[in-house]
């Protein structure tokens, strides 16, 4: 049996390079917007090129099928010729994968570091506690003036609305008090878990203004399904007028 001239596989895998780094000018958002988060910065660029290299190595893989398939098709009764072994196609097809897995690697930890890094207190602008719990979620600004902080607090019956100020790094500390959760932003391309007795952090922007929906994405029980919130990212005025308005509705309270 015959393959494809190696020249040719050695062509389409320097395609498969090309065409990733590519991959954020040319190509759509594959079910993401540019621009929503300082996350989507990093991440869309991978989610793209990920897919787009396992395109091209799907056509390779459906090539190498087919061409015996109709190339090299039983043509009469003879016994066909047995080969035991191909040295260069096997060093080939154990070559190539991990090449193409060791890019994806080096990728996406490359990336993943620039999410997760936490930068210095003084370099960022706002800071929010996100409690998971059985089952919803407790969001605790760290903006109040005389008070540490301000929560709000949902319900499954009624999800809570997380506000962030758009254009301004916040820094996020997640906890859990029951069991393991997954905070989770789809559109921002954002997930982290909350989990208890562990204290995780994660820093983003929000750029663009308009409410998008969160879930809780890690199953946590009986209604996980009801863990929802939604993300309002506002103007800075905005923001600070709606903490304003929490810090005035807590000295209501305490009065």
């Amino acid at each position: 049996m015959h393959l494809p001239h190696r020249k040719t596989s050695v062509r389409l895998l320097a395609m498969t390079v090309l065409l990733s780094g590519c991959a954020q000018a040319d190509v759509s958002g594959l079910g993401f917007e540019e621009g929503l988060s300082s996350v989507n910065d990093h991440s869309l660029s991978l989610w793209q090129g990920a897919w787009i290299a396992a395109a091209v190595v799907g056509v390779i893989t459906l090539i190498l099928i087919l061409w015996p398939v109709f190339f090299h098709r039983k043509k009469d009764d003879n016994f066909p010729k047995q080969t035991q072994y191909n040295i260069p196609v096997e060093v080939a097809y154990t070559v190539i994968p991990f090449l193409i897995v060791a890019a994806l690697f080096y990728f996406t930890v490359q990336r993943e570091s620039r999410i997760v890094k936490i930068s210095p207190d003084s370099q960022v602008s706002h800071f929010i506690d996100v409690v998971g719990f059985q089952w919803s979620w407790q969001f605790k600004h760290r903006d109040a003036g005389d008070f540490k902080s301000v929560a709000v607090t949902g319900t499954p019956a009624q999800p809570p609305t997380l506000y962030l100020p758009q254009g301004e790094k916040v820094r996020f500390t997640f906890d859990a008090n029951d069991v393991v959760h997954g905070f989770w932003i789809p559109a921002f391309m954002i997930q982290m878990q909350n989990l208890p007795g562990v204290t995780n952090k994660l820093e983003f922007t929000a750029n663009k203004l308009g409410t998008y929906p969160g879930r809780c994405n890690i199953l946590c029980g009986r209604n996980h399904a009801q863990m929802l919130f939604n993300v309002k990212v506002v103007t800075s005025q905005e923001y600070q007028t709606y903490i304003a308005e929490l810090v005035a509705e807590e000295k209501a309270a305490v009065a």
